[in-house]
This record gives structure tokens, sequence and C-alpha cells, in this order.
């Protein structure tokens, strides 16, 4: 691996998401707290407008913008896509080689915990999630190796990932969260420290992550008739709320109708569902991510 020269943390791409945005605003008031002697260190606001007005974005979703066709095209002019590509200059500045490291803030609904999102299986990540997980048994490893098309912030570079937290609810502030948020930050910025200083920390050589199988929709009336086509027709179940990251056997209930029926889950194997029940996800017909579960040799 070579050494790393800059690293970027990025708060607030979407802006009701407040732990993310105050430990930014934090780090640019205390740059003290993220500086390190072999490296410097970005704090960055994402979407500005949002965060302002306290939305998620303002006309479409900034984490869906960082596209390379997207960011190319001058005639795309929302305001998440013009600021796409301001964020885009500040990572890259003209005749600068883009940052090494992304770590894109996010808070979740859902019972997440302290979760890490990977884009694929880079072997110095993996090393990074290794150790941090042997620091702090909380964390969690999701890898969707599908998310480099879908114009994520953390695509833009090999080594970016998201820190996602929760639950916590939109526009909350959560104190315990955003300590641990916060010291899982340092952790990692001393483990770059510590690679570039060839003193990389020694841990386990087996992780356990948690790969992308499928997304879910809630059960919807076009199946069952009766309303407005596309009306949610069930919720997440009482027994799979806020069950993250736990296994979902065959024949486990999965939904309830408002009529008080339960609806199983059909599948022929155990996975385990994230992002349970997200808020922000009722719009893009996620009721939650089916994963499996894997032992990873690093």
């Amino acid at each position: 691996m070579s050494e790393i020269k800059r690293v970027a943390i990025v708060g607030g791409n979407h802006g009701n998401e407040l732990t993310g945005v105050y430990l930014v605003k934090k780090f640019q008031q205390y740059p003290n707290l993220i500086n390190r002697t072999t490296f410097e260190t970005l704090p960055l606001l994402g979407n500005l407008k949002a965060i302002e007005e306290g939305k998620r974005y303002i006309d479409r979703d900034l984490n869906r913008c960082f596209t390379n066709q997207g960011l190319q095209n001058p005639q795309l002019s929302s305001y998440e896509d013009t600021r796409a590509k301001a964020i885009q200059q500040v990572l890259q500045p003209q005749n600068q080689p883009f940052v090494d490291v992304i770590v894109d803030l996010h808070s979740t609904t859902a019972n997440m915990g302290l979760s890490l999102i990977f884009c694929d299986l880079n072997p110095f990540l993996l090393r990074l999630a290794a150790y941090l997980s042997s620091i702090n048994p909380m964390v969690k490893i999701f890898v969707n190796q599908q998310s480099k098309e879908g114009g994520f912030l953390r695509s833009l570079c090999e080594l970016g990932f998201v820190i996602e937290v929760g639950a916590v609810a939109q526009n909350i502030l959560n104190a315990e969260l955003f300590q641990q948020t916060e010291q899982l930050i340092y952790a990692i910025l001393d483990y770059f420290e510590g690679c570039n200083q060839g003193n990389i920390p020694q841990t386990s050589s087996q992780l356990t992550l948690y790969q992308y199988i499928e997304t879910i929709d809630y059960p919807r009336s076009d199946a069952y008739g009766g309303l407005q086509s596309g009306e949610i027709q069930a919720m997440i179940h009482p027994q799979l709320q806020f069950r993250d990251y736990e296994p979902l056997n065959p024949g486990d209930p999965m939904f309830l109708t408002f009529a008080g029926k339960d609806i199983f889950y059909e599948g022929e194997s155990t996975v385990y569902p994230i992002f349970i029940n997200e808020a922000a996800y009722y719009e893009k017909g996620i009721a939650m991510y089916l994963s499996q579960k894997l032992q990873e040799i690093v």
C-alpha cells in the first residue's frame, strides 16, 4: 500500500443526519483533533443547503450524484448535481491527485450500531476493518459490491467508505453514538498514521463481514388490490424490528399487514437483514437489505 497523503472526512451528505454534520463542524473548529504528522486531513460538509434546511436533500439525493457521467454533464443543474461537482473539485484540486481516502459519515434510523460500508473487498480496508472490530466489537462490516455504479461519494476513490451509525432519528443528535463515531474516526486516522510510519497494528487474520445479497421492498397494494397502486400494505414485523445483523431464517415473520396477518420470509437459507425500516428508504422502495455472513481471511 502506497503512503496515504490526504484524507477527507465528509459529513452532511444528507442534511438531516446530524452526527456527521456536527462532527465535521467540530473538526473544522478544532483541526488538531484530526491532524496527523504524515498526512493532511480535510473536514468537509456535503449538502450545505440541505443542512441549513434540515432536509435529506433539496432536489435529489446528493449521495447518488457522483457518477462519472453526471459529474461530466454540464447540463445537470439541480442543486445536488452542482454541489457534487463542487465537492469533486475540493477533493481533486486542479493539477493535483485525488484524495487517497474518503470517510463519508452517515446516520440511520435502523439499528446498525457502528457500521463500515465498503464498495469492494479491498485488502487494505479489510485489514483496517479487522483492526477496528478487534478494538471495538460493536463495529460491523457491510460490503455492497454493486454500489460503485450508484453515484455514491465513497466510489470516487479506491479507499472510500462509509461510517453508518444508528439507530438515531433524523435531525437528532445522540450523544453516545456521536462519541462512539468520534472515537472510531480517531482510531482510523491513527491506523493510517501507523501504516505510513511502517507500524501496522497486528490483528486477528479472520474478519466477519456481511455481503449484500438483495434489496427487499414492502408488500404493496398491487399485490393485494383495493387501494391506490403501490401503497404499502404491511409493516416491518415487531419480531424483526431493530434486529439488524441478526439471523432471519426461512419461515420467520418478516412483515405484519395492517389487518394483523404475518408475512413470513420465504427464502431457502438464513440471511442477515440490515437497514431494517430505514426512514429515508421508504421513498426508494426499500424495507431492508439482505446480506450473507462471511468469514474473510485478511
